[in-house]
């Protein structure tokens, strides 16, 4: 008999990625002729045989891709290893990271090792969590020279992230949810994004593993808890099921879209300035608005404001300068970043 379903399809999906990831990195290898094989004999497994790692907290979403990444690497040229990302939170986090590490090790993954992170203010509780996590797993991938680390994000994962972007009213990018391939060079991959989170539970207790159920999942004071456990299941109760299917599916349309627009706004940006690089304001007028926000958007972040702290509200008032002309002053954008109409000419600069 071969596996439960639920372990073939995360096992597929894993295995997807992998291939991916192969073919990438062999790509690269193939090109790059300034590494000397026989300068370098010891490297020379590293060189073949991509290191990929899984980021896992010990939930059941991430317990599954870590099975799943241990079971399909061995049938495949990959090295795959595991870290935990310990955020000192609660009480014993730090146990608990021990725990997960040793859960991660005891399936055959190597290298594993858990790393503690401080959490900030900025952005709200769950951001600066957030941030502090990636900042720890693009250390760990630098590190042990990792060509990609995954993520257990499943599909109902994705409706939730469809949802607040929708509620933040930021335009088609927010709709556009959690790419399957992110990162810089594409390190970070999402094997589960068209995976359920019931299959991916299942996986779980069918190999017996052992999960941890973060109680933050659960506490209603975080906006994306609230969300899972009141939220979608009133959305549901009104609409039927299948809205975790359709928001997924809005993701990917609005990726598709705001992908092509992005491309376009890159390849007219050069057409809307003069000779001396400065942005034009009758040519900006002449765009489609949301092609022209998306040129206002490159140009500000290119002077330096942080792209996470750039929301539609600064652009709308940039491109009122454009579409709107009443005389108005400087409008201050983040990162001491400011935009002023000058002459027919937009003028954006780091104060």
């Amino acid at each position: 008999m071969g596996p439960h379903p639920a372990v073939a399809a995360i096992r597929l999906a894993v295995r997807r990625v992998l291939h991916d990831v192969l073919t990438e990195h062999h790509t690269i290898r193939t090109t790059d002729t300034t590494d000397d094989k026989a300068t370098h004999p010891a490297r020379d497994d590293e060189r073949t045989h991509p290191l990929v790692l899984v980021a896992c907290s010990g939930g059941a979403d991430s317990m599954a891709l870590a099975s799943a990444l241990a079971f399909e690497a061995r049938k495949l040229a990959v090295r795959a290893g595991g870290v935990t990302v310990d955020h000192g939170l609660q009480d014993g986090s730090d146990q608990r990271a021990t725990e997960v590490a040793g859960r991660m090790a005891a399936l055959g993954l190597d290298p594993v090792e858990a790393v503690a992170v401080t959490v900030g203010r900025e952005g709200g509780p769950e951001a600066a969590a957030r941030d502090a996590r990636y900042a720890a797993l693009d250390a760990a991938a630098e590190r042990h020279g990792a060509a990609a680390v995954l993520l257990g994000h499943t599909r109902d994962d994705q409706a939730e992230t469809v949802l607040l972007g929708l509620a933040r009213g930021s335009g088609i990018r927010s709709l556009s949810g959690m790419a399957a391939v992110s990162g810089a060079s594409g390190r970070y991959r999402r094997p589960f994004l068209e995976l359920d989170r019931q299959t991916v539970r299942k996986a779980c207790v069918a190999q017996e593993l052992a999960v941890w159920d973060d109680p933050h999942n659960a506490d209603p004071a975080y906006t994306r808890s609230r969300l899972r456990h009141e939220g979608l299941p009133a959305l549901e109760k009104a609409l039927g099921k299948g809205v975790v299917e359709a928001l997924a599916r809005t993701a990917q349309l609005s990726r598709d879209d705001a992908d092509a627009l992005d491309s376009w706004a890159a390849d007219v940006e050069a057409l809307v300035r003069d000779e001396a690089g400065r942005l034009e304001c009758a040519k900006l007028f002449g765009l489609p608005p949301a092609v022209r926000r998306r040129v206002l958007r490159r140009a500000v972040i290119a002077e330096g404001a942080p792209a996470g702290s750039l929301f539609a509200r600064h652009i709308e008032e940039v491109d009122r300068l454009i579409t709107g002309w009443r005389g108005q002053g400087a409008i201050n954008l983040p990162g001491r970043v400011e935009a002023r109409r000058q002459g027919g000419r937009l003028v954006i600069r780091q104060g």
